[in-house]
């Protein structure tokens, strides 16, 4: 069990659990969960973290079939400018390996934005913490075991 796993049990929150065979040569991990789920990529979600400040860095959910848009994210948290993290350091603060980064479970929380599109699905998939694994879950129990914001965060 994933940390992101426990933590949605501990919570006593519906989920389902989906596993496929990762590729590691495979880098483009969301279309990997996709294509070998035969999913829809709008309601796949990957998670992003963003540094606001070099103290700060938010955490990002949004569709795989959208690109991320740091203005958007500026405007959520109300800041003049955000870059994205390095990678060494989103897997460091999370203690996930980047493909299996979830929103859930990390190793500290962090302030969090769901993209606005989560309203429109009954259940979307986010990591569930490594690679091949992603979960099955209510946006609602996602936004309140993050204390996430709803917001517009895409391009």
């Amino acid at each position: 069990m994933t940390p992101a796993i426990n933590l949605l049990k501990k919570n006593k929150c519906d989920f389902k659990i989906h596993k496929y065979d990762h590729d590691p040569e495979c880098t483009n991990f969301g279309d990997e969960a996709v294509e070998k789920l035969g999913l829809d990529a709008n309601q796949v979600y990957k998670t992003l973290l963003v540094e606001l400040t070099p103290k700060e860095l938010v955490v990002c959910v949004l569709p795989v079939a959208n690109q991320l848009s740091l203005k958007e994210v500026a405007s959520v948290f109300d800041v003049k400018k955000a870059v994205m993290a390095a990678k060494d350091e989103a897997q460091k603060v999370t203690g996930y390996l980047l493909g299996g980064i979830s929103p859930l479970g990390q190793k500290k929380v962090h302030r969090t934005v769901l993209d606005e599109s989560v309203n429109t699905f009954k259940t979307i998939f986010i990591s569930g913490g490594k690679r091949g694994v992603d979960i099955e879950v209510n946006p609602n129990d996602l936004k309140k075991l993050l204390n996430a914001k709803i917001g517009k965060i895409v391009s």
